[in-house]
């Protein structure tokens, strides 16, 4: 008995103009007084408080998860002290 399945056919969505839009949207959305360069300064900051004052087994821990893979290297791969 034959198959009567429609043949396969491409289908292509371009989503361009919705990610300009998207784009436009976040940056109204933050405002002109945004400071990329002040925001990621401001998050590595927090990121050294966070990994500041570990105990022995906290840093232990910290640098498997680096070694691992699982968190970036930070200060030469050690928490901030």
């Amino acid at each position: 008995m034959p198959s009567h399945r429609p043949a396969p056919f491409e289908f292509d969505v371009d989503l361009s103009a919705h990610e300009m839009l998207r784009r436009a949207h976040v940056l109204d959305a933050l405002g002109p007084d945004w400071d990329p360069v002040a925001a990621l300064r401001g998050e590595e900051e927090a990121y050294e408080l966070l990994y500041s004052g570990l105990d022995a087994d906290q840093r232990r821990i910290y640098d498997e998860l680096v070694s691992a893979g699982v968190l970036p290297p930070r200060g030469g791969g050690h928490a901030a002290a």
